[in-house]
C-alpha cells in the first residue's frame, strides 16, 4: 500500500473551457494582488445557494458588519448558471468577480489562476502561515505546482459508505457489524443483498460520463487503497499500477455481476430503496433522516482500520479574486470567516467539516451532541483532493472516459484502459 505524498495537482471542468479562453485574453495569465493588497473598504462576497450555507453566510456577514462599520460586506448567493464554475469563469473574464467566493471548486482553481482571476494568498503577509496553521498538512494538497496558495482550504465532505440497516436485516445480514471492509466481503455482502431481492442494486454510483463522477466511485477507494495518493502527482498519473488495477477490478466485478446498475437512476436510489448502500458525505445525515442507516469507511482490498482509511474530500474552498479593489478588507474577512468561532457556526449550521487540524477537539461538544457526524469528523483528517493545475478537468475526463468504457460497460480490457488513460494524462499534465 503506497503512502500519500504531499505534492498534488488540480483539474478544471469542461464547462469552463470556452469561458477560460476568453478570460486568458481579458485577464492575462497568473494571479496577482493588483496593487490592492492593503486597501480597505466595502467588498462583495458570494456564497453557495443551498439553504444551510445561505444561513451561515448571512450570520457571518452580519457579525462582521456589526464590528466593522467602515468596511461593510455585501453578501449574496452565487448567481444562477449551468454551473458555479461557469459563472465564476465568466465573472473573471468580465472583470467583475466579487472579492471572495465561498464556493470555489478545487478542480477549477488552476484554470481560474491561469485566467489571472485569483490572488496568490501566499504573497499576502502571513497568508501561507495562516492557511497552514489552520489546516495543517492537508493544506499542501491545495498548493499549485510552485507551492503557492490560490485558494483557502475551507470545508470538506469526506465520503463514506452508508448502508440501509433495515435492508441488511431483511437479507439476513448483521446490520450492526456488516462485512464491508474488504473487496471480497463487500462483493459477498452485495451478492446477498441482490440475491435476497431486498434491493435491485447493492450500490448505485452514477454510471454517467461527467468528469467528477469518478470522485464517488474510483477515487475514494483508490485513496483508501493507497493510503492517500492522488491520481496524478508531479505531473504523472499514479493509478496504472496494482492498486489502481485492484480498485478497477473490484468495480468491474460489481457491474459484471449486476450488483451495481449500468443505467442512471433519476431519483435518489438510496432513499428510494433502489440501492442498499451509497457513497456519501456528511450532508447525507440530514438528507436520509427517514432511512435507518449505518456507516462504514470505504473498503480496501485486504481491509484497513477506520482510523487509517483515507477517502475523497469533496471540498469547497474560498477564492480571493483579483478584480477586488479592497483586498486588505477581503483578506481580513477571509480570516474572520475561517476563525474558530465561524468554523464552529459552519459546522453547526451545515454539518460540513471545516478543514482545520483541531476539528474534533475544538468542537468536542458538537460531536458529542451530534454523534451521527463523529465518523465524518474523524475522516476529515484523512482526505485526498483532486490534483492541482490548469488541466485538471481534462485529466479527470480522460480518466472517466476510459473508466466508463472498460469498468462500467465492459467494452475494453480494464488494465489496458487504465494504462492508456495514464499515458494520455501524463501528456496532458505537462501542458501549460
Amino acid at each position: 500500500m503506497r503512502r500519500r505524498t504531499v505534492r498534488t495537482r488540480t483539474v478544471i471542468g469542461a464547462a469552463l473551457l470556452a469561458t477560460a479562453m476568453v478570460g486568458l485574453t481579458a485577464c492575462g495569465s497568473g494571479g496577482s494582488t493588483s496593487g490592492n493588497a492593503s486597501a480597505k473598504g466595502p467588498i462583495t462576497i458570494w456564497y453557495s445557494n443551498n439553504e444551510q450555507e445561505v444561513a451561515w453566510g448571512k450570520q457571518m456577514v452580519a457579525a462582521w458588519n456589526a464590528a466593522n462599520p467602515d468596511e461593510q460586506v455585501k453578501g449574496q448567493e452565487i448567481p444562477a448558471g449551468k454551473s458555479s464554475e461557469e459563472v465564476i469563469g465568466a465573472a473573471i473574464a468580465a472583470g467583475n468577480a466579487p472579492c471572495l467566493i465561498y464556493n470555489t471548486a478545487p478542480s477549477a482553481v488552476g484554470q481560474f489562476e491561469k485566467q489571472g482571476g485569483l490572488v496568490d494568498l501566499s504573497k499576502i503577509d502571513g497568508g501561507a502561515a495562516y492557511i497552514e496553521a489552520r489546516s495543517g498538512d492537508v493544506s499542501k494538497q491545495y498548493q499549485n505546482a510552485d507551492g503557492d496558495y490560490f485558494q483557502m482550504p475551507w470545508k470538506s465532505n469526506p465520503v463514506v459508505i452508508f448502508y440501509n440497516k433495515d435492508l441488511f436485516k431483511k437479507a439476513g445480514l448483521d446490520p450492526e457489524n456488516p462485512k464491508l471492509s474488504t473487496y471480497a466481503d463487500f462483493l459477498a455482502t452485495s451478492k446477498t443483498l441482490v440475491d435476497k431481492g431486498v434491493a435491485p442494486n447493492a450500490i448505485l454510483p452514477a454510471p454517467t460520463s461527467e468528469f467528477f463522477q469518478s470522485q464517488f466511485d474510483f477515487y475514494p477507494l483508490y485513496a483508501a487503497q493507497t493510503g492517500g495518493s492522488q491520481i496524478v502527482e508531479d505531473n504523472k498519473a499514479t493509478f496504472a499500477d496494482q492498486d489502481g488495477y485492484d480498485v478497477a477490478d473490484f468495480w468491474a466485478t460489481m457491474y459484471k455481476d449486476k450488483l451495481a446498475g449500468q443505467e442512471k437512476y433519476t431519483g435518489d436510489a438510496f432513499a428510494d430503496g433502489q440501492a442498499a448502500m451509497a457513497i456519501v458525505g456528511p450532508w447525507a445525515v440530514s438528507i436520509y433522516k427517514d432511512v435507518n442507516w449505518g456507516s462504514v469507511p470505504v473498503p480496501t482490498k485486504d481491509g484497513t482500520s477506520a482510523a487509517d482509511t483515507w477517502t475523497f474530500s469533496d471540498a469547497k474552498n474560498i477564492g480571493l479574486y483579483s478584480a477586488c479593489k479592497n483586498q486588505g478588507t477581503a483578506w481580513d474577512v477571509l480570516k474572520f470567516s475561517t476563525s474558530e468561532e465561524q468554523d464552529g457556526k459552519l459546522l453547526e449550521l451545515t454539518g460540513q467539516m471545516p478543514l482545520r487540524t483541531d476539528l474534533q477537539t475544538t468542537y468536542a461538544d458538537y460531536f458529542t451532541a451530534n454523534p451521527a457526524y463523529k465518523a465524518f469528523g474523524d475522516q476529515a483528517s484523512r482526505t485526498v483532493e483532486v490534483p492541482p493545475g490548469p488541466n485538471t478537468v481534462e485529466m479527470l475526463q480522460t480518466f472517466r472516459d476510459a473508466w466508463s468504457k472498460s469498468v462500467i460497460f465492459g467494452k475494453e480490457d480494464v488494465h489496458k484502459a487504465l494504462d492508456d488513460a495514464a499515458a494520455k494524462i501524463d501528456t496532458i499534465a505537462k501542458q501549460p
